[in-house]
């Protein structure tokens, strides 16, 4: 329980050593970072009776009450704390920061708080929002500014490089460690965020991430999504991956309003392994499997229903009341289940993505361009399939077969644009300029390495168990060099003179550009095997296909406008 128990962990004292009522602040980061690790009525225990954003107060005075501020230390928050303190609307201020705050902003705090309200200002290193164990994210908006060059946009470059070293740097200081930080070579904005974190670090806050070594360093690894663009264009047919790539997961939280009849109560429903023990058992189930489980969940329901209704004493009455709260949860957690998996079913009968998938697999996962070609051009005449997924069956196929049969691509180019209007084929030529087979150190199709090429035999020999679910990201093969210590310097150099004697324990890797459910999952099954090294994913953002096309095409728009890229 790692991320999200040091989450908890800082979000708890922060409230328990304050005591009576009190009132919650947050900003709009903050807001995120809290609800994943903390529900409604856990703040309610703690006597927080409510919850502000920093953004949109009311004026009116409430002096009983006692603010807690959570903030990410950022110039704007600290102006707004400046004026809200000039003229105080409560009785004592709390203030702690997600993150290391400057000298000079201390100052300005110090100044503004003429009436003394300000009770302490302290750091809790949560500025990361753990939505699983091993997996964070960092929510950051505008995303797609990984893929443009700095010189388009240096303010906005600047920006998103600052905001993925905090991160990076309050999961080290949540975790008490000091890692040796390694880069992808070929990624100039991966390059960027490491060197800066490594400053950080080793010159800037050295005295604050001095903590007790331990006998080999843990490692933090800084790589380039477009290194394996393959992964977030998939469909995905696990329980969590699926949610997020049909429906759609923000902060643990799935939004169902789109969805027909869907009660009140159900309209936003709370999907965090945490909360939730039937999810944390399937979320890395088959859809199949899944089916089952939920339908065996049902039964066990209705049982109990059942011996609800047969109530005829005074202790049956009894039994029931005090059983009440327990079954309407239940209740909830069924229904809420049962609805998702029935949308999803829907969706992947009205978009065929069995059959979309299976081709989708195919060619991420093994050889033969004539029969991946017809694949290809008979579902973009298929007259079911949607848009959206003609365009990433071209990209597949772009993908792995750019150098191979140019003469084809273009026959796809031609009949994409030819039925799918929407999608001009200039997006699938800016992904290859993107992440081109010329872009990528990672062996992503086991074609490079000899030993990836047999492996690749040996597993096309003894069958898949799920044709779905055959594909691995480029990550797992990542970790077992990592774990094996075959990762090479060449292609992940050191940043300084550090290195790393033996294996690392404790690894971080962080995505720019954003990581995906299905590379979690491939993470947390690892963790679980108890291999005797932990890693922990961490990214920009959390991508589904939707997400990873609207970054493209917004890169792409962008570097129209400034024609460099």
């Amino acid at each position: 329980m790692v991320l999200i128990s040091l989450v908890r962990d800082y979000i708890g004292r922060m409230l328990q050593d304050i005591p009576g009522m009190k009132v919650l602040i947050l900003d709009s980061q903050t807001v995120s970072i809290v609800s994943v690790a903390y529900s409604q009525s856990e703040l309610l225990q703690k006597e927080v009776f409510l919850v502000e954003l920093v953004d949109s107060m009311s004026k009116e005075p409430m002096a009983h009450l006692k603010a807690v501020y959570f903030l990410r230390p950022t110039s704007e928050n600290i102006q707004k704390l400046r004026r809200q303190l000039a003229n105080p609307r409560f009785g004592e201020y709390h203030l702690f920061f997600s993150n290391i705050l400057k000298i000079t902003q201390i100052q300005v705090l110090a100044d503004s708080d003429e009436q003394e309200v300000v009770q302490q200002v302290q750091e809790f290193f949560a500025d990361f929002c753990a939505i699983d164990p091993y997996h964070f994210t960092l929510n950051m908006h505008m995303n797609h500014i990984y893929m443009l060059p700095t010189v388009i946009d240096p303010p906005s470059a600047q920006s998103f490089c600052d905001r993925a070293v905090d991160g990076i740097a309050g999961v080290f200081l949540a975790l008490k460690r000091r890692p040796v930080i390694r880069y992808q070579r070929t990624s100039d904005i991966a390059k960027r965020i490491a060197q800066e974190t490594a400053k950080l670090m080793y010159e800037q806050e050295s005295g604050l991430f001095d903590f007790r070594r331990t006998e080999i360093s843990p490692l933090l690894l800084v790589i380039d999504r477009r290194d394996d663009p393959v992964t977030p264009l998939l469909n995905q047919w696990t329980y969590q991956a699926m949610v997020h790539e049909l429906i759609g997961i923000q902060d643990n939280k799935v939004d169902l309003r789109h969805i027909g009849k869907v009660p009140q109560d159900q309209q936003e429903v709370v999907l965090s392994s945490e909360q939730d023990a039937f999810f944390k058992a399937n979320m890395y189930e088959n859809f199949g499997d899944l089916g089952m489980n939920i339908k065996r969940m049902v039964d066990e329901f209705q049982q109990i229903a059942k011996s609800n209704q047969n109530i005829q004493t005074i202790e049956d009455m009894a039994k029931f009341v005090d059983n009440y709260p327990e079954y309407r949860k239940m209740q909830g957690n069924v229904s809420k289940h049962v609805t998702m998996v029935t949308e999803m079913s829907r969706i992947v009968e009205e978009r065929k993505l069995m059959l979309v998938s299976e081709t989708e697999q195919e060619l991420a996962c093994n050889g033969g361009q004539v029969a991946a070609f017809e694949a290809v051009t008979n579902l973009l005449n298929n007259e079911s399939v949607s848009d959206v997924d003609r365009l990433r069956l071209v990209m597949l196929y772009a993908l792995r077969y750019e150098k191979e049969s140019p003469v084809q691509l273009m026959q796809l180019f031609n009949k994409l644009a030819s039925r799918s209007a929407k999608y001009k084929s200039g997006l699938v030529q800016f992904l290859l300029k993107q992440a081109g087979v010329d872009k990528r150190t990672g062996d992503l199709y086991g074609n490079r390495d000899l030993l990836n090429i047999a492996r690749n035999m040996a597993r096309g020999l003894k069958g898949v168990e799920n044709v779905y679910t055959q594909h691995q990201p480029l990550l797992f093969q990542t970790m077992e060099s990592i774990i094996k210590g075959r990762l090479r310097d060449v292609d992940y150099p050191f940043v300084g003179n550090h290195f790393q004697q033996g294996r690392p324990q404790e690894v971080v890797i962080f995505i720019v550009g954003g990581t995906t459910y299905e590379e979690a999952r491939t993470v947390a099954l690892h963790n679980a095997a108890n291999s005797g090294t932990r890693f922990i994913l961490g990214g920009s953002v959390v991508l589904n296909s939707k997400h990873f096309l609207k970054d493209l095409e917004e890169a792409q728009r962008i570097s129209r406008t400034n024609s460099v890229v």
